[in-house]
Formats: C-alpha cells, structure tokens, sequence
C-alpha cells in the first residue's frame, strides 16, 4: 500500500503522521487543527500536511435558560454533560431565577448541548432558551461561575 494512502485513511487521528514518518517533530498537533507542520530531524525536507477531512469549526454560544431551573441542580448538571461532550465555558445563576452558560466547542458538541439544555434535568422546567454567537474567551476548562 501507497503511504500516502495509507496516511490519508488516518488522519483524523492525532500524531497519525508518526507511524509513517520515525523521525518526526510534531507539538501540539490535535485534530482540531487544519493542518501540520512536519519538519525531519534531518532538517532537509520541511512537508505541509493540511488535513483532508476538515473538523468541525469551533463555536462558542452565550445561552439563557428559564424556567424552574434553580434549585434543581441545573448547573452540576450542565457541568457534567458539558464534561462528557468536551465543551469549554461556564455556567452560573443569574438573580432574575435563569441560568446563564457559555458553550465552546467543536459545532456539533454545542448543538448536542444546547439540545440537552433546552430539556434541562429531570425536576428541571425549562420554559424559555435564547442563545446567540459570541467571541467571549471560554477558558481552559468548564466551571462554575458565581451569580450575577
């Protein structure tokens, strides 16, 4: 089999381009990056990979959630599905009685979200969900924010 064949069928996965090249420097190469580096060691011959399935484009959306969503464990509940989809961001309290949260993450894991959102826990009664695109720096991690 071609090698380059071989490397195209497994490019969706980190460091992939190691199993066919012995001498390859590559930091910090993740799958949501829409190309790679490869410098040889030899440092003769520099290679451009760009990645030929495209990931998913990063989203981040600012969401309102209403309805009985207090006092029913709302937030370590976002938290959790927000773990498990590996979405960054933020939730917390508002005074107003809502939840508001921040969702960043690769497009199809925050539409998964903000579905999961829209029915909430189960003592949970969501009755209104407004989300909007945003820019705001998501951080490193998912956590929990203090109310507002």
């Amino acid at each position: 089999m071609d090698p380059s064949t071989s490397l195209r069928s497994n490019m969706l996965r980190p460091y992939s381009v190691k199993h066919y090249f012995s001498s390859v420097q590559a930091s910090n190469f993740s799958p949501n990056e829409q190309s790679l580096s490869v410098n040889l060691l030899q440092g003769l011959i520099e290679i451009n990979l760009t990645l030929l399935h495209s990931p998913s484009l990063l989203t981040v959306v600012r969401c309102v959630i209403k309805g009985r969503v207090q006092g029913v464990f709302y937030r370590n509940w976002t938290i959790e599905n927000a773990s498990q989809l590996g979405i960054k961001g933020w939730v917390r309290n508002r005074r107003d009685g809502s939840v508001e949260a921040l969702f960043s993450g690769n497009t199809e894991a925050v539409d998964e979200m903000m579905q999961r959102c829209r029915r909430g826990p189960p003592d949970a009664m969501v009755t209104a969900f407004q989300a909007h695109p945003c820019n705001e720096d998501p951080g490193i991690s998912f956590e929990r924010r203090p109310t507002v």
